[in-house]
């Protein structure tokens, strides 16, 4: 079977084609900059990359331009789209009503639209991805694979909040968490690696990139998770600004004046690394200039591995037991700084840091950091999201 993987943000489309007979890429890229004059395909197939400018004004004639690639007899990869068995398609926010992924008929689309208002950002883009691609390829089934569905069942004790009831029923606001698809993936490949069955697992899973985000797993499921409403709850991340006292919205609109709409931007995209440290959302400028002695870079960065150090404080006592700490993300999977500093933050826990598996198990790379002997191993397990779609939109096509 052949999966086409489709991932639409506000202004670009990311795409693999997978044969799922032994899970191999046959074909992978990116469109940015859609609805701009400098839009850009990278295509991959067959070891070669290859770049060009397009013309993209929506999301339609994207998905278009990147459909002739997989196909073009110069750097393409099928002769002709029948080929192409099913497509998935990442969608971030599901709402309540989702528990797992589906096949996209009217109610799944109306379930998507539905959702847009919790996530702006990212659902409107999804629901373009999903119209232009069935549009595109209208014969064959399409999966929607919410990114919250792996933390679709959490108990009311974690994903209500202390508010007036009526907000919950009539406003649904709660927990719902993101990043779920990536803390399903490294759950499954932990179990594996660990020699447990999924179901008796217990891990916390860290999600470190420009968004953070963690998980406390329970026999495999998730039973917290550090983001909430909106992504915006929880760790530090590149540019938002995690737990923060609400009152501080109140206090900064009287004394600035500012707007919701000015409040919203300060604590989405100019906070975080980016707002601590006045240098850049980016892990690894940070690091630089506070290894030049930049001390708003190194305050930025000490607080980072402090909420991620006391979020899994906070979750290694609601668990049954830990099996293990999985880190994963850009920021996980290869800052070997950061992965340091928090081993040392988690040594009363009993992880035990392995400096030598430290500097190895980078670029992809799947391993323990700690020693064989450390009473709470960490491992640094890639995520691989795309797969996990393809194998999600499998599973649905195959039932």
């Amino acid at each position: 079977m052949k999966v086409f993987v489709v991932n639409c943000g506000s202004s670009s489309i990311k795409y693999q084609l997978f044969e799922m007979a032994d899970e191999s890429v046959l074909a992978k890229g990116l469109l940015e900059r859609i609805g701009t004059s400098e839009a850009v395909l990278h295509h991959s197939a067959g070891g070669q990359r290859h770049d060009s400018p397009v013309e993209a004004p929506d999301h339609s004639a994207g998905l278009g331009l990147i459909l002739e690639a997989v196909t073009d007899s110069r750097i393409g990869v099928l002769a002709n789209l029948d080929e192409i068995d099913c497509v998935g398609h990442r969608v971030v926010h599901g709402g309540e009503h989702i528990h797992q992924s589906a096949l996209i008929d009217e109610a799944i689309i109306a379930v998507v639209r539905a959702n847009a208002e919790l996530a702006p950002l990212h659902n409107p883009p999804n629901l373009a991805g999903i119209t232009a691609a069935m549009s595109a390829l209208p014969k064959i089934p399409h999966v929607a694979v919410f990114d919250t569905a792996f933390l679709a069942d959490l108990p009311a004790r974690a994903f209500r909040y202390a508010l007036p009831k009526d907000w919950y029923s009539q406003y649904h606001v709660r927990r719902y968490g993101f990043h779920g698809t990536s803390h399903q993936c490294v759950t499954l490949r932990a179990a594996e690696l660990l020699g447990a069955s999924t179901e008796k697992v217990n891990l916390i899973t860290v999600h470190l990139g420009n968004g953070c985000s963690m998980t406390a797993v329970a026999g495999g499921k998730a039973v917290d998770h550090s983001m909430g409403l909106t992504p915006l709850e929880g760790l530090v991340m590149g540019t938002r600004c995690g737990d923060i006292d609400p009152a501080v919205v109140f206090y900064m609109a009287r004394r600035a004046g500012l707007s919701l709409e000015d409040l919203d931007r300060i604590l989405n995209k100019e906070s975080g690394l980016l707002g601590v440290s006045g240098v850049s959302n980016d892990m690894r400028d940070c690091l630089t200039a506070a290894d030049d002695g930049n001390a708003d870079a190194a305050l930025a960065v000490e607080l980072f591995v402090y909420r991620i150090v006391k979020y899994i404080g906070a979750y290694f006592t609601v668990l049954p037991g830990c099996d293990a700490v999985v880190l994963t993300g850009g920021i996980g999977e290869n800052s070997l700084p950061i992965r340091r500093r928090i081993c040392q933050g988690l040594r009363r826990l009993g992880a035990v840091a392995d400096e030598e598996r430290n500097k190895i198990i980078v670029g992809g790379k799947t391993g323990p950091i700690t020693t064989d002997d450390s009473p709470l191993p960490v491992w640094v397990i890639p995520t691989d999201e795309e797969l996990m779609i393809a194998r999600e939109t499998q599973a649905v096509v195959e039932k």
